[in-house]
């Protein structure tokens, strides 16, 4: 029986060693300015960018955090709390992009003219952005996305981000734009017309820029030739083919076109 506990507790004794290892670990970056560093924040600063770099989160924003919080002169206290909310971005849960999204938010805050507070505001945006969900689903982060993506355009028209910015401006309206489409599709499969020329009619107001927009035209010129408003589609099958080199719809598009000009003509004409 003394042996058999013996045993056990020798068993134990790797497990314990491992677990004391990593809470050491887990605390190593606290207090690690070695004695008599000359610029302890910039140490500390330089430490939380190389693990930042390395993808090392956890580490990365434990050093940033000692910046911010015992250094709060510091010059290096700005840079930080962004490299914070890119820990929390990096890490990409639901949970840390809520937490991106807040220390984004206090640094436009406490320092709206730095340098950086375009960088600042577009990690907001990708903090939403990289929370929307499907067309098919809730829109609200897309939607938030949106907001921050344009408040840095107005902000920032100056910006070497601007470029991305708008790139990723594009797909987030496209998603809403991709939401609102569905809709309209589900109701030209449903054959309710009318429902689905209004819904396909705000998506060409709304984003005249849409990406997909030769879907739109072609349901909605279909929708309007169910409906007998033939002189209605045709000019959304023509933007169609004046607009979209390369479409799907394409072929079919040029053939409605052919169709509808031969049914004018033969009003016109009165045959």
């Amino acid at each position: 029986m003394i042996i058999s506990r013996l045993l056990h507790r020798l068993c134990l004794l790797p497990a314990a060693a491992a677990i004391v290892m990593l809470a050491a670990c887990a605390g190593s970056t606290r207090n690690a300015v070695p004695t008599g560093t000359t610029d302890p924040d910039k140490f500390l600063f330089d430490k939380g960018t190389t693990a930042l770099n390395a993808k090392k989160w956890l580490t990365a924003r434990e050093y940033f955090k000692q910046v911010t919080e015992t250094y709060t002169q510091s010059a290096y206290r700005p840079d930080a709390k962004l490299g914070i909310g890119d820990t929390y971005l990096g890490e990409g849960t639901a949970e840390a992009l809520v937490l991106a999204i807040n220390e984004f938010r206090e640094f436009l805050s406490f320092y709206p003219t730095h340098s950086r507070a375009d960088y600042a505001q577009y990690k907001l945006g990708m903090a939403h952005f990289r929370q929307m969900r499907h067309p098919q689903r809730d829109q609200t982060e897309t939607r938030e996305a949106l907001k921050e993506f344009e408040a840095f355009v107005a902000r920032y028209p100056s910006s070497s981000l601007l470029p991305e910015v708008k790139a990723k401006l594009r797909e987030a309206r496209d998603r809403l734009s991709d939401a609102d489409y569905l809709v309209g599709y589900f109701y030209y499969r449903q054959r309710w017309y009318v429902g689905a020329v209004d819904r396909f009619q705000d998506v060409l107001k709304e984003d005249p820029a849409y990406t997909r927009r030769d879907a739109v035209y072609y349901y909605c010129a279909e929708s309007l030739v169910k409906m007998k408003r033939e002189a209605e589609a045709l000019p959304l099958l023509e933007k169609l083919v004046e607009e979209f080199e390369q479409s799907v719809y394409l072929v079919d598009a040029q053939k409605q076109i052919t169709e509808l000009k031969a049914q004018v003509l033969t009003k016109t004409s009165g045959g």
